[in-house]
């Protein structure tokens, strides 16, 4: 029995896509995208961490600096 095959692509190889590992085209694929996303392949834009802080300090923004 064949597996159903979409006719979106595979975003990694471009590759058919199968329903068992959609959007993917195989296990393969599916893996290789989760490595990518765990080794911080994959990156969204904004500011890091540090960046923000320094912008919350020159705001007055940092709860540290509170008044008692």
């Amino acid at each position: 029995m064949s597996r159903p095959v979409s006719r979106e692509k595979c975003p990694l190889c471009g590759d058919p896509a199968v329903a068992d590992h959609a959007p993917f085209c195989s296990r393969a694929c599916r893996d290789r995208d989760l490595l990518n996303w765990l080794g911080e392949g994959y990156r969204l834009p904004g500011t890091t961490a540090d960046a923000q802080s320094h912008l919350n300090r020159e705001s007055g923004l940092d709860s540290d600096d509170l008044p008692d």
